[in-house]
């Protein structure tokens, strides 16, 4: 069964000087307690890069060594989210040729998620005709930009692009606006309980704008298992049934728009893949790792999907993403 990922990562050292150089005064790279050099937002520490970030040989080492036939690649938080608009174009054009070229340097191992200053519009659809003519065959979306939503109408003229074009998007994790009033820049709280409400709130915004009849042909990814969103599946589903304001545009209860959107596989426990599976449905699980994060995990993650049921895992090792980004 051919293996591939879909949730792993790759920055640039060009991207990572001009994070350096141009973040302030929101994002600020110094050492943290995990790296010679981590990313901090609003003073709190959210990512650290680690050496296999920045090289592909390396990667394509530890994926032979894991029994990995293909990554997705994707930029990771921050993302392109900064600076002003030169400055945010740059970021995504700088990591877009990166992983242009390294598609062209291992065609059978690497593919990609493209980025975009989704802050300025024109801009944005200009790029994401340049990536997609490149090579690209998904886009990258953090789940607030900037801190605004992923429903703010500035952003509708981009998803119309995304849908007409077919695309799969995964809506990852960045810091949760409001991280300064939230007490979380201590015990690295937003990488273990942050991220996760700030994809929840992302994709339940989206489900209960009316998102999928919208866009019907764009694929949403939604990161690490869908956060919380598949252990809050019954309470969606109660407020639905009790609350006007749950159904203002959409008529499906939660459960039923859970399974029309896909998860990746990054969680550390089987009982929790195992609950994505059952409330996303074996043809929306893709294997993903969130390599090479610390905490990311190529073996353990292909080891817990291999645990599944044998089509579910066949779906979930390769099967679903070949289906949807049509490989």
């Amino acid at each position: 069964m051919t293996v591939i990922d879909v949730h792993t990562h790759m920055y640039s050292q060009a991207w990572f000087d001009l994070i350096k150089a141009k973040g302030k005064p929101r994002y600020a790279v110094k050492p943290s307690k995990d790296a010679p050099l981590g990313i901090y937002a609003d003073g709190a520490p959210f990512a650290t890069p680690q050496p296999a970030h920045f090289d592909y040989e390396m990667r394509i080492r530890d994926m032979n060594a894991a029994k990995v036939d293909l990554a997705i690649v994707s930029l990771t938080a921050p993302n392109c989210f900064w600076g002003g608009p030169k400055t945010s174009l740059k970021a995504a054009q700088l990591v877009n040729d990166d992983m242009a070229a390294a598609q062209t340097s291992w065609p059978d191992r690497i593919r990609w998620f493209c980025s975009i200053p989704w802050e300025h519009e024109e801009l944005a659809l200009k790029e994401l005709a340049r990536a997609t003519e490149a090579g690209a065959i998904g886009v990258m979306v953090l789940a607030n930009v900037a801190g605004r939503s992923l429903t703010d109408p500035r952003f509708a003229k981009i998803w119309k692009a995304i849908d007409k074009k077919g695309l799969p998007v995964l809506v990852h994790p960045t810091a949760p606006p409001g991280t300064k009033s939230l007490d979380i820049r201590r015990f690295n709280l937003i990488a273990q309980v942050g991220f996760m409400f700030d994809t929840s709130l992302a994709i339940a915004r989206l489900l209960y704008d009316g998102f999928l009849a919208a866009y019907p042909n764009v694929k949403l990814i939604a990161a690490h298992a869908g956060a919380t969103l598949p252990y809050l599946v019954g309470r969606m589903d109660i407020c639905f049934d009790n609350m006007a304001a749950v159904r203002e545009k959409v008529q499906e209860r939660p459960s039923d728009l859970l399974r029309r959107i896909h998860y990746d596989s990054v969680t550390f426990t089987l009982d929790a893949l195992k609950m994505a599976v059952e409330v996303g449905g074996a043809d929306k699980m893709l294997y993903g790792s969130d390599y090479p994060h610390n905490i990311g995990d190529m073996r353990g993650c292909l080891t817990r999907v291999d645990a599944l049921p044998y089509d579910q895992r066949k779906a979930a090792r390769g099967g679903n993403a070949m289906r949807i980004f049509k490989i």
